[in-house]
C-alpha cells in the first residue's frame, strides 16, 4: 500500500512545529500527503497568539505548494495553544501524536532540560492516553528522541530500550530541586559580596545603579552557569555525555513506562540532523545545527584545530530522511507493550569520518572562500584532545594578559586596534573552548548505531514511494552532499553576515551619523558633548594645574605640584571607584584661590592655548549641530572657569561650581568646597533625562559624545550616541551596540600629567 493511502484521513498532532524537524514534518504532511490534517501545539508569545505563530510558519516558501496560510488554517491545520509545561486537553479525532519538541541544547540549564524533555513528555503522554480512553480507540504515539540517548557507550548500539536502572521520577525531582537551591545559594551574603566587588571594579565610575545592574548580571550569569554545570555533571556521573542525552533518556523511559503498555508507541532516534538531501529542496535547513558552527568557523580561519579523532564517525543524516522515517513509522504502529525503536543514522552502513568531513569542507572553501577567509585555510592534523586542550588554555591565558596590558595603556587608535585583535582572538578561543567541551564526547565516540529496524522499515515502502519517501542513508554520496549541497546552503546566510560586518566596520571608520535638521514645530533635539578626552586631549588634572599654579609664587607652585604627585596614587584608586570623590579631593586645592584673578587669567592667558587644543573635527561637529537647529550642551566635571572659552559654542554648560566666600578685603575666594555634587556617571544621564522632560526634548532623536566607559549611562540615554576616542571598555561596548566611533582627538591616558611651564621654569 502506498504511504498516501496508509495515512489518508489521518489527523496528526505535532509538537515542535516551529523547530527544525517539526516544521519539515508538517511541510511533508501538507504538501505530499494531501489526505492528512494537522493539529499543532504552539506556545503563544506576548503579543502573538499560537495561531499567529503558526501562520508565520505556514507563510514560508516551502509551504506554498500546499496553499496559502489562511486557507490551510481554514481547512487542514489547527493551532492548539499551549506548551509542554502545561499541555492542554487534546482535541477529538487525533490518530497520531508525533512529539518533535524538546530542549536540543547540549548545555541547557538542568531545570529547562527536565521540564521540556521529561515533564513535558509525561504531560503529553498523559493527555494522549486520556484522549484515547475518551474515544475508545488507539492513538499511535511517536516519540522523537536522539541516537545518542544511550550515553557514553562504545561499539554496536542496538535498536531497543537503553539498558539502565536510573529512576526518571527521582532524577527529575532532584534536578528541579537542585536548580532551585543554586538560585537560593546565589543570594547568600558571601556570593552577593563577590558579585558586588566585581561589579564595582568594572562599573564603579559610572555610578551605583550601574554597579547594581552589573552585580545582578553577574549573579544571574553565575546561576545559569551553575545550573548548566549541575545538569552536565549529573548526566556524566550516570554514564551520559551531557544533560541533553541524560534527560532525553529519562524522557524515553517515561514513554516506555507510561505509554507503551496502553497505546502503540514508537521511539525514533535520529543522529546528527543536517540539511535536506532532496525535500523540500536540496540544502534546506533552518538555523544552525551541530556541524554548522564548526564548518563556518573553519571557513573563516577561526578554528585552527579540532579535538576529534580522524577515524571517528560523524554520524550525519539529512532532515528529509528523518521526516520520511517518521512518516513511515507513523503508518506502522507496533503492538501494545512492544514499542518500536528506529535509529535514523548513517554510520553503520555509510560512515563518514571526521577526516572525511574536514576534507570535504576544506575542498569547498578552497573553491568558495569567504571574503574574510585567510589566504591559506587551516590544516587540521588531528593531534588529539590533550594537545588541543593545551592550545586553548594558552589562548585563554594570553587573552587575560592582553586585557591587563590594555587596561594600563594610553588611549589611541593603536590601542583600540589591539583591543580588536585581542577580542577576535578571545572569541576564537572561547569558541574552541565551548565546542570542545560540548562536542568532545561526540567526537571521541566509537559508536556503531545499528539500523536494522530502520532499514527493514524503509524496505517495506511501496517501490513507487522510495524516491519521494525513502530514507536509506546508504544512498547518500557524501562528497556530493557536503561540497555541492550542505556547505553552499549553510554558508549563504553567513555570507550575508559578512556584508553586515563590512558595513559595521565602515561605520566605525566614518564616525558620527549624519545630522537631521529639526523640523519647524518639532521637539528640541539635544547634542551633549563631554569635554576632556572628547573635545580635546588631557584631563581635569591638567587644567587644574594650569589654573591653580598661575597665581602661586615659585615655591608654592612646587609645593602644590608635589601635593598632586603625592596624592595621585590614591586619587587614581578613588577615581576608579567614584569619580565624584576624586574631583572633590582635587578641587580642594582651589581653597584660597582668588576667583576674579583666575577668571581674568583664563580670559587673557589660558583661553588661546586651550582653544588650540580643541579638535577641529569636534568644532565642526558642534557647528553642524547648531546649523541643524540642535540645542548644544557641554557637560564636564571640570570647574566653570575652564569652560569660559567655549561659552559661545553651547546653549547650556553643565559643570562643577566652586563654593566661594569673601575675604577681609572683599575679594572672592574659593572655599575649597563645591556648591553641589560633581555631575559624573549616572548623574549625567539623570540630568539629561530631566532636562529633556522640562524642555520637551526628543531624546530618541538626540545625540551624545563621550570618551569614557563611565559615560555609558549618558550615551545610552540618547538615540544617537557616539564614542569619541574611547577607552577600551567603552570601545567594546560601542562595537557591541553598533554605535559610531569617532577619533577627534588622541586622548591622553588618565592622569598623564603635562607639567605646566611655571613648574618647569620655577618662576612667575
Amino acid at each position: 500500500m502506498r504511504l498516501a493511502e496508509q495515512l489518508d484521513g489521518k489527523r496528526f498532532l505535532l509538537t515542535g512545529v516551529t523547530g527544525f524537524i517539526g516544521e519539515a514534518l508538517m511541510q511533508r504532511l501538507l504538501v505530499d500527503l494531501p489526505g492528512t490534517s494537522v493539529v499543532a501545539l504552539v506556545r503563544p508569545k506576548p503579543g502573538q497568539s499560537g495561531e499567529d505563530r503558526l501562520r508565520s510558519v505556514l507563510r514560508k516558501g516551502i509551504f506554498h505548494a500546499a496553499g496559502d496560510a489562511d486557507s490551510l488554517l481554514a481547512t487542514r491545520v489547527e493551532a492548539l495553544e499551549g506548551d509542554l509545561a502545561a499541555v492542554p486537553e487534546l482535541p477529538a479525532g487525533i490518530d497520531v501524536v508525533v512529539h518533535c519538541a524538546g530542549d536540543v541544547s547540549f548545555d541547557p540549564k538542568i531545570q529547562d532540560a527536565f521540564t521540556t524533555n521529561v515533564v513535558g513528555t509525561r504531560l503529553l503522554v498523559e493527555r494522549t492516553l486520556a484522549a484515547a480512553e475518551a474515544e475508545g480507540r488507539a492513538i499511535h504515539y511517536v516519540h522523537i528522541s536522539t541516537a545518542y540517548v544511550g550515553g557514553r557507550r562504545r561499539g554496536a548500539v542496538p535498536e531497543r530500550a537503553v539498558d539502565h536502572t536510573v529512576d526518571w521520577r527521582t532524577e527529575t525531582e532532584a534536578g528541579l530541586r537542585l536548580a532551585a537551591r543554586i538560585e537560593e545559594d546565589s543570594r547568600l551574603d558571601a556570593q552577593l559580596r563577590r558579585f558586588l566587588r566585581a561589579a564595582e571594579r568594572d562599573h564603579g565610575r559610572a555610578g551605583p545603579l550601574s554597579v547594581a545592574a552589573g552585580a545582578e548580571e553577574r549573579r544571574q550569569q553565575w546561576v545559569a552557569e551553575q545550573q548548566k554545570a549541575a545538569g552536565k555533571e549529573r548526566g556524566r556521573t550516570l554514564g551520559w555525555t551531557d544533560c541533553y542525552t541524560f534527560t532525553k533518556s529519562m524522557g524515553e523511559r517515561a514513554v516506555e513506562e507510561l505509554s507503551a503498555p496502553f497505546i502503540p508507541t514508537t521511539i525514533l532516534r535520529p543522529s546528527i540532523v543536517e540539511s535536506a538531501l532532496k525535500h523540500p529542496h536540496p540544502g534546506w535547513i533552518e538555523g544552525f545545527k551541530m556541524a554548522e558552527p564548526i564548518i563556518l568557523a573553519y571557513g573563516r580561519g577561526e578554528l585552527t584545530e579540532f579535538p576529534a579523532a580522524p577515524d571517528s564517525v560523524v554520524d550525519i543524516v539529512p532532515i528529509d530522511h528523518v521526516v520520511n522515517a517518521i512518516l513511515k513509522a507513523s503508518a506502522t504502529p507496533p503492538p501494545l507493550s512492544q514499542p518500536a525503536y528506529y535509529h535514523v543514522s548513517s554510520g553503520n552502513r555509510n560512515p563518514a569520518t571526521f577526516r572525511d568531513l574536514y576534507e570535504h569542507v576544506r575542498a569547498y572553501f578552497t573553491d568558495h572562500p569567504f571574503d574574510s577567509s585567510p589566504e591559506v585555510l587551516p590544516t587540521w592534523d588531528f593531534p588529539g584532545v590533550d594537545k588541543v586542550e593545551r592550545q586553548v588554555r594558552t589562548g585563554e591565558r594570553l587573552a587575560r594578559i592582553g586585557d591587563r596590558v590594555l587596561a594600563l595603556a594610553p588611549r589611541s587608535e593603536r590601542v583600540r586596534s589591539a583591543s580588536r585583535r585581542i577580542d577576535k582572538a578571545r572569541d576564537q578561543v572561547e569558541f574552541a573552548r565551548r565546542y570542545m567541551d560540548l562536542y568532545r564526547a561526540y567526537t571521541e565516540a566509537e559508536l556503531r548505531l545499528v539500523d536494522d529496524n530502520t532499514l527493514a522499515l524503509h524496505r517495506s515502502l511501496d517501490p513507487a514511494d522510495v524516491d519521494l519517501f525513502g530514507f536509506d542513508t546508504a544512498v547518500v554520496d557524501w562528497t556530493e552532499y557536503f561540497e555541492k549541497t550542505h556547505c553552499p546552503s549553510v554558508t549563504t546566510q553567513m555570507r550575508k553576515y559578512e556584508e553586515i560586518r563590512r558595513r559595521r566596520k565602515q561605520t566605525e571608520v566614518t564616525g558620527p551619523r549624519t545630522l537631521r535638521p529639526v523640523a519647524e514645530g518639532a521637539a528640541p533635539v539635544l547634542a551633549v558633548f563631554d569635554l576632556a578626552g572628547t573635545l580635546m586631549p588631557g584631563t581635569v588634572v591638567d587644567t587644574y594645574l594650569a589654573l591653580r599654579l598661575s597665581e602661586l609664587d615659585a615655591p608654592a607652585r612646587v609645593r602644590e605640584f608635589a601635593r598632586i604627585v603625592r596624592h595621585l596614587p590614591g586619587w587614581i584608586a578613588a577615581e576608579r571607584r567614584d569619580r565624584g570623590s576624586f574631583l572633590r579631593s582635587l578641587f580642594r586645592g582651589y581653597a584660597g584661590a582668588d576667583l576674579d584673578a583666575l577668571e581674568a587669567y583664563v580670559d587673557d592667558v589660558f583661553a588661546p592655548g586651550f582653544l588650540e587644543q580643541v579638535s577641529s573635527d569636534a568644532l565642526r561637529r558642534i557647528q553642524a549641530h547648531r546649523d541643524a537647529g540642535h540645542r548644544t550642551v557641554l557637560m564636564t566635571g571640570d570647574v566653570r572657569m575652564v569652560t569660559r572659552p567655549l561659552s559661545a559654542l553651547f546653549d547650556e554648560i553643565v559643570c562643577t561650581d566652586l563654593d566661594e566666600e569673601l575675604d577681609a578685603e572683599g575679594h572672592r575666594r574659593a572655599s575649597g568646597f563645591l556648591t553641589s555634587p560633581p555631575l559624573v556617571g549616572e548623574a549625567r544621564a539623570a540630568w539629561v533625562r530631566r532636562y529633556a522632560e522640562v524642555e520637551g526634548a526628543d531624546l530618541a532623536a538626540s545625540y551624545a559624545y563621550a570618551d569614557s566607559h563611565s559615560d555609558l549611562p549618558l550615551l545610552k540615554t540618547v538615540g544617537n550616541p557616539t564614542a569619541v576616542s574611547p577607552d577600551v571598555p567603552l570601545f567594546r561596548a560601542a562595537r557591541a551596540a553598533r554605535w559610531p566611533v569617532a577619533d577627534w582627538a588622541a586622548s591622553s591616558a588618565t592622569f598623564r600629567l603635562r607639567l605646566p611651564q611655571q613648574v618647569l621654569a620655577g618662576t612667575d
